[in-house]
C-alpha cells in the first residue's frame, strides 16, 4: 500500500472508498494543518509552474486558491478580506501588468 502522507481535500476520502480500496486518514491539529497547507502550497505552485497550457494552468491556479482560502480561514479572516487588502497594495503600489523587471538602485 503507498504511503502518502499528505493533506488531502475533504472529499479525497469519500472518492478513494468509492473504489472499494482500503486506505487511513487521521485529523491534523492545528499546528500539524498548517504546517501541511505550507507544504501543500508548495506542491502546488510546483505544479502550477510545471504547467505548459492554459487548462492545466487554471487547474493549478484553483488549487492555489483553494489553499489562499484555506489560509485565510486559518487566520480568522475571509478571501474578501484578502481582496480589500490585495486591491489597496494594488491602488498604492500597483500590480504585475507592466511587466516591469528592476534591475538596480543607486545606494543612498
Amino acid at each position: 500500500m503507498p504511503l502518502y502522507n499528505k493533506l488531502v481535500r475533504d472529499r479525497i476520502p469519500q472518492v478513494i472508498e468509492s473504489t472499494g480500496r482500503r486506505f487511513s486518514t487521521r485529523i491534523l491539529d492545528e499546528a500539524e494543518y498548517i504546517a501541511e497547507l505550507k507544504k501543500k502550497s508548495y506542491e502546488e505552485l510546483e505544479e502550477y509552474m510545471a504547467t505548459t497550457n492554459k487548462d492545466e494552468a487554471i487547474e493549478e491556479l484553483a488549487d492555489l486558491l483553494e489553499i489562499i482560502h484555506a489560509f485565510a480561514e486559518h487566520h480568522g479572516s475571509s478571501i474578501q478580506e484578502v481582496e480589500q487588502v490585495r486591491s489597496r497594495k494594488a491602488a498604492e503600489r500597483g500590480g504585475f501588468k507592466e511587466k516591469i523587471f528592476l534591475i538596480e538602485v543607486e545606494d543612498e
